[in-house]
């Protein structure tokens, strides 16, 4: 039911920031854990982070210290601020709800990202 919706992603040099936002659509955005995930090219999504309702965020070790994700509830939105990034942190960044752990909405089109060295 909940429709999600990214943006911000864009060509960045390494050691550059991006800001991206995801917005969502339906549901009673406050009660949700929100999750960032991303997939190179020829690779799994993995998890990015998490940010629950109250504001309680987990990190991957491969973005702790470099990534922030916030979220106004009043807007329906979650950011992930992506500061120092690396070639490898090319991708698309994908956010979604998390229940059980797990990503429980619909993907959307994602946003990508890409960092030259």
């Amino acid at each position: 039911q909940v429709q999600l919706v990214e943006s911000g992603g864009g060509l960045v040099q390494a050691g550059g920031s991006l800001r991206l936002s995801c917005v969502a659509f339906g549901g009673i955005f406050r009660f949700y854990t929100m999750g960032w995930y991303r997939q190179a090219p020829g690779k799994q999504r993995e998890l990015v982070g998490t940010i629950t309702g109250d504001g309680s965020t987990y990190y991957a070790d491969s973005v702790k210290g470099r990534f922030t994700i916030s979220r106004d509830n009043a807007k329906s939105t979650v950011y992930l601020q992506m500061n120092s990034l690396k070639p490898e942190d090319t991708a698309v960044y994908y956010c979604n709800t998390v229940v059980q752990r797990q990503p429980s909405g619909a993907w959307g089109q994602g946003t990508r990202v890409t960092v030259s060295s």
